[in-house]
């Protein structure tokens, strides 16, 4: 271990921008056992270490690093996927920059270790090698239902049933995997990979129960009647809306809308043709890793021209570096410092530009971020075919939540006991971004293994 001083950091290799723009593959190679092993070798195993706590699942990243370092695979499949659901999914999709690497020890002048390809490395290189996840199989005559199949409830599934606890999962969609299927493009996350996750969940006993939507093909009541408890875990959503003057013209499109059919189209079944952006010029107003993933997403379907509109600095977006990066390096137009102000519509009310004022960042505010200050006289347009608004999500509030006495916030979110996950009705459980608003992946995987914990706890005593 320790050998910083002489092995620099290495990013794991990525397909070249002339070859990746012209599919929905991912983007990046998988570690092979040198890299791997080579990368971990340079982990000072921190008396403290500062990743494992950044981890909102607390993930045993020195010991596993230290396995993979000693070249004992096994041992580190064992602990990495002893605290997280589906690991290989995490090393793809976190923003590793602000959590685990960006507290990484390393970054002070030697560059953080690459947490996470490492991390996608040692699960894909197990499951290569026959290994696999334990479950004990349905030892226990309890039944949980779990309502959405997105991270929470996957995640929920698999603990309870590491516990031998049975469980039925209920989806509205035609497949599995919620965000992680129809919200994260193929180039980041290939859909093989969260369908293996549920297979394995499958032949550990649970039932899957797709294109059911709960409260409308089934009663919820029905649901309840039939279960020991119930997790909750829909997810968030619903768009946020800008409130801008002619955002609701036909070609003003929400995100998830837009990334929904294009992975339906990847799939080869029915899609709204209307989301076809080829030979269009594509404006995208948001900063987050959703915009990153629409910006790119139109470059791939041979949109004409992909501008971002973003109203602070490069510096401010909440998006992971590395997406910017990737948008960057496909040849996405960034305009930052810009605040939409109205979509411009012709005669016949559709959009045909978008008006912004360019921006300053002035004086902190109480929470420490620069305040953003409008330039008078700085109005500007751009062009655009279609506009694709990416400014967060809200959670859906089901009409079932209500009526059986769970309740929520101001804003749709699931009221719950944030030690338990427990919500305001005993014995119906929630988590995810239905609890949080629109989160990370990782952070939902957590709502739903501590839930778990919390429903075997209750259940089995």
């Amino acid at each position: 271990m320790r050998e910083f001083l002489t092995t620099e950091r290495l990013d794991p290799t990525k397909r070249l921008v002339v070859e990746r723009t012209k599919d929905f593959g991912e983007i990046y190679e998988v570690f092979d056992r040198d890299d791997a092993a080579n990368q971990s070798d340079r982990c000072i195993q921190c008396g403290d270490p500062f990743c494992l706590n950044k981890c909102p699942l607390h993930n045993y990243i020195p010991q596993w690093l230290k396995s993979i370092a000693e070249k004992d695979l096994e041992f580190a499949f064992k602990l990495s996927n002893e605290p997280s659901p589906f690991p290989e999914v995490m090393g793809r999709v976190c923003p590793h920059d602000r959590l685990c690497e960006g507290d990484c020890t390393l970054n002070d002048g030697h560059g953080a270790i690459t947490i996470g390809s490492i991390e996608t490395h040692i699960t894909e290189e197990g499951f290569k090698n026959g290994l696999t996840p334990d479950f004990p199989g349905v030892t226990s005559d309890k039944k949980v239902a779990v309502i959405g199949s997105g991270p929470a409830g996957l995640s929920v599934a698999t603990y309870l049933l590491r516990s031998g606890v049975g469980v039925t999962m209920y989806e509205k969609a035609d497949r599995a995997g919620g965000l992680l299927t129809y919200g994260i493009p193929n180039f980041k996350l290939d859909k093989k990979v969260v369908e293996r996750r549920v297979k394995l969940l499958e032949e550990a006993g649970m039932q899957l129960v797709l294109d059911c939507e709960v409260g409308k093909d089934k009663t919820f009541e029905e649901i309840a009647n039939s279960h020991d408890a119930m997790f909750i875990g829909v997810g968030a959503t619903k768009a946020k809306s800008a409130g801008l003057a002619g955002e609701r013209a036909p070609n003003v499109y929400a995100a998830m809308d837009y990334l929904t059919n294009i992975q339906k189209k990847n799939f080869k079944v029915d899609y709204e043709k209307k989301f076809d952006f080829k030979d269009l010029n594509v404006v995208v107003i948001g900063g987050g890793d959703t915009a990153m993933d629409c910006l790119r997403t139109a470059k791939r379907e041979g949109a004409k021209s992909v501008t971002c509109l973003y109203r602070r600095d490069e510096l401010n977006m909440p998006g992971s570096k590395k997406e910017y990066k990737n948008a960057m390096e496909e040849g996405v137009d960034f305009t930052f410092l810009a605040s939409p102000k109205e979509v411009i519509l012709d005669e016949a009310g559709s959009a045909i530009a978008v008006e912004y004022v360019k921006t300053t960042l002035g004086a902190k505010d109480a929470s420490g971020r620069q305040r953003m200050e409008e330039v008078k006289g700085s109005e500007t347009r751009v062009n655009a075919d279609v506009v694709i608004m990416s400014l967060g999500f809200d959670p859906v509030v089901p009409s079932f939540l209500a009526e059986n006495g769970i309740e929520t916030n101001s804003w749709g979110g699931i009221i719950i006991d944030e030690e338990t996950h427990e919500t305001t009705t005993a014995g119906i459980y929630a988590g995810g971004d239905c609890f949080r608003g629109a989160d990370l992946v990782v952070t939902a995987a957590y709502d739903g293994r501590e839930a778990a914990r919390s429903i075997t706890a209750s259940l089995l005593k």
